[in-house]
């Protein structure tokens, strides 16, 4: 590689125990792929995760408030919009 040339990844190093390594390799072969391919796709498949856990929590605040609001349908809705601004 010259110095033009730049690498288009970045080499990783984490420590886990020996099963977890094991699993990870076996999990790899299972599923054809290298380490790499498959560590890629386990960070998107966990971002999805977080953004939907992140996304839930969100739900649950909303309906929670809503129920303390006393909100059951569009109407409610309207209803303190209008109260909030004073019209």
């Amino acid at each position: 590689m010259t110095m033009a040339q730049k690498r288009s990844s970045t080499v990783l190093a984490v420590s886990v125990p020996p099963a977890a390594a094991e699993q990870f390799e076996q999990l790899a072969a299972a599923e054809g792929r290298n380490k790499s391919e498959l560590f890629r796709e386990m960070l998107r498949v966990y971002s999805g995760y977080r953004e939907t856990r992140t996304f839930e929590s969100l739900q649950r605040y909303g309906a929670a408030q809503a129920r303390r609001l006393g909100v059951r349908d569009e109407q409610d809705v309207e209803r303190l919009i209008d109260e909030a601004r004073g019209t």
